[in-house]
């Protein structure tokens, strides 16, 4: 069974992390690992249409935000990696400086010191100096930052198109490849 860490936090695009979790639910082999802030769960009553229950009911394990001796807060617990969907600049800043206060900037850094993929879906822009800094010392220590940028060879017809594909080429970068990817083959997308 892959364990995976799946961080769902304040900023704009709760619908990432959701949407992460919804797609995991289908993989057989998957755990899911989750730690929902309260901040995303105030975003979540303004851009989805899920209830905090239905969004804490797409774990297969949920975690208090503020619990810093769970089980995914040490590197003895093997897990595939960590997706941050999305990823606020506060929640950057703590990784980036290991200031592992709450859940999801420990796991994280632990992640990082066990040299497990941590992948960082930064939802704000634009970016200040402060933030690309923030973006190349989080690299620095081996999270990888993938802002959810559409790409659109895919040729999404929807919203929910963007989305997908944006959270399979992310759940790619830990190792999950979900048929629902569309995948440039050179000559188009298969």
């Amino acid at each position: 069974m892959r364990r995976v860490i799946i961080a769902i936090t304040g900023a704009s695009g709760v619908i990432y992390g959701i949407r992460a979790l919804e797609l995991l639910r289908a993989v057989d082999d998957v755990e899911t690992h989750a730690i929902i802030t309260p901040s995303a769960f105030r975003t979540a009553l303004t851009e989805v249409d899920y209830e905090p229950d239905q969004i804490k009911a797409l774990a297969d394990h949920l975690y208090n935000h503020k619990d810093i001796g769970a089980a995914i807060s040490s590197g003895s617990f093997h897990t595939n990696g960590m997706l941050v969907a999305p990823c606020s600049i506060k929640t950057l800043s703590a990784i980036a400086n290991c200031f592992n206060e709450e859940l999801t900037a420990r796991a994280a850094d632990v992640c990082l010191k066990e040299r497990r993929r941590v992948v960082l879906m930064l939802r704000e822009t634009p970016f200040h100096s402060g933030h690309i800094r923030l973006m190349d010392q989080a690299t620095q220590s081996g999270a990888i930052i993938m802002p959810p940028v559409p790409g659109f060879y895919a040729r999404p017809q929807t919203l929910d198109d963007v989305v997908n594909q944006s959270v399979g080429r992310a759940l790619d970068l830990l190792d999950i490849q979900l048929p629902t990817v569309k995948r440039w083959t050179g000559s188009g997308v298969d």
